[in-house]
């Protein structure tokens, strides 16, 4: 069976959160965020971490209300997607990112974070989180 290595990337207007895994093991570990503007990140140091970690597929995480339903941020999540898959050919899946950034920041606090998440975001977490979950359901882990 051959390992599947994944980057997921939690999506945001100042910070994208950036995850890597692989299905062997089905172990994730966080990676440097990426500082966005207004969403928009760097498109050269998105194409410098898909470089160096070689992901076969790339996740991004799609915002949903608690009933399922797309959040507003959704479409933004979406077309980031989008963008990701246009510039570097990977396929993309949007994966349910509910409750991920809640237990990244109970994560983060059990880390001794402070709360102050515009000055330490903790996007990178809930990246790690739902790819996590990824990996179990395609890893058989």
């Amino acid at each position: 069976m051959k390992a599947i290595t994944a980057l997921a990337f939690d999506f945001g207007t100042s910070s994208i959160g950036v995850a890597y895994g692989q299905s062997l093991t089905g172990s994730a570990r966080e990676l440097d965020p990426l500082p966005a503007k207004d969403g928009k990140p760097d498109w050269d140091r998105v194409q410098r971490v898909v470089d160096e970690w070689q992901p076969k597929v790339l996740l991004v995480g799609l915002p949903l209300n608690m009933d399922g339903s797309e959040s507003e941020f959704g479409a933004r999540a979406r077309k980031f997607s989008q963008r990701l898959h246009g510039r570097l050919g990977l396929p993309v899946e949007l994966v349910d990112e509910r409750l991920s950034t809640r237990a990244a920041k109970e994560e983060a606090r059990d880390r001794g974070h402070k709360g102050n998440y515009a000055t330490q975001p903790v996007d990178s977490i809930a990246a790690r989180i739902f790819l996590e979950d990824w990996l179990r359901q395609h890893g058989g882990h």
